[in-house]
């Protein structure tokens, strides 16, 4: 393809890693597929080995690539949901995203989420969900831990709805979330028990499939949060920070 005067011509990584994205998206590679292997690769875009490696180290940092256990070849992947947010959360940090930014958008997003993983629910889905309560029941003292088992228990409400949209919209979220309760949960001595006792109220309407209340209960949950940065002292101003997804794990 050639290049007008004074264009910058896309190095041959990029055009060969450009190439291999837009066949996964239009999914003629799909999830699972492997890929040809170097040499192959290297004779379809006529370029050498290194551009080919260059070009797939490309994808497997925007997670679209990975090896599977003992194969050399790369693979078609999903990215992971962290993956995806980890990005996001980072830029809406870099945005200097406020608490009170992220409070409302959990307001906006969260109890329809609970209200849809109630209509939809199941045994297996409420599974994931009260096992996260009972976690935070169990670590709640652990301030780490205990937020961790809130953003679970976030998470394994937006995976009761089945909608892939609504779980990868709230995983940014979760990742500014969590640092935000780290900051204000030691804070509040009754921010523990309001967060179990809602928690508590969110299974039991989950379980019934109760929607109405569902929504409800996830709604107050989410005022709680409100609550507990201004009796924390934490002006809801403040810009909040990203946790990386290592961190998280």
């Amino acid at each position: 393809m050639s290049t007008a005067p004074g264009e910058l011509r896309a190095p041959a990584y990029r055009t060969v890693a450009e190439s291999l994205r837009k066949r996964i998206l239009d999914r003629s590679l799909r999830d699972g597929d492997r890929l040809p292997g170097e040499l192959e690769l290297a004779r379809q875009f006529g370029v050498n080995r290194s551009t080919v490696r260059e070009a797939l180290r490309d994808l497997q940092t925007s997670g679209l690539v990975a090896r599977r256990p003992g194969s050399k070849r790369f693979a078609v992947v999903r990215p992971a949901p962290g993956f995806v947010a980890e990005g996001v959360s980072r830029a809406l940090a870099l945005h200097e995203v406020t608490y009170f930014d992220l409070w409302e958008s959990l307001t906006i997003l969260e109890p329809p989420i609970a209200e849809a993983a109630a209509r939809r629910r199941t045994a297996a889905t409420v599974q994931p969900i009260l096992a996260a309560a009972q976690r935070f029941a169990a670590d709640h003292a652990d301030t780490a831990r205990a937020v961790h088992h809130v953003t679970d228990f976030f998470r394994a409400v937006g995976a009761a709805t089945g909608n892939h949209v609504l779980m990868l919209a709230q995983e940014p979220l979760l990742a500014l979330l969590d640092p935000s309760l780290v900051s204000m949960i030691d804070r509040v001595p009754q921010a523990r028990a309001r967060i179990g006792a809602a928690q508590r109220r969110l299974c039991t309407a989950l379980a019934a499939g109760d929607a109405a209340d569902a929504r409800v209960w996830m709604a107050r949950h989410i005022r709680d949060f409100r609550r507990g940065y201004e009796l924390a002292g934490i002006a809801l101003e403040s810009p909040c920070a990203a946790t990386p997804t290592a961190a998280r794990r």
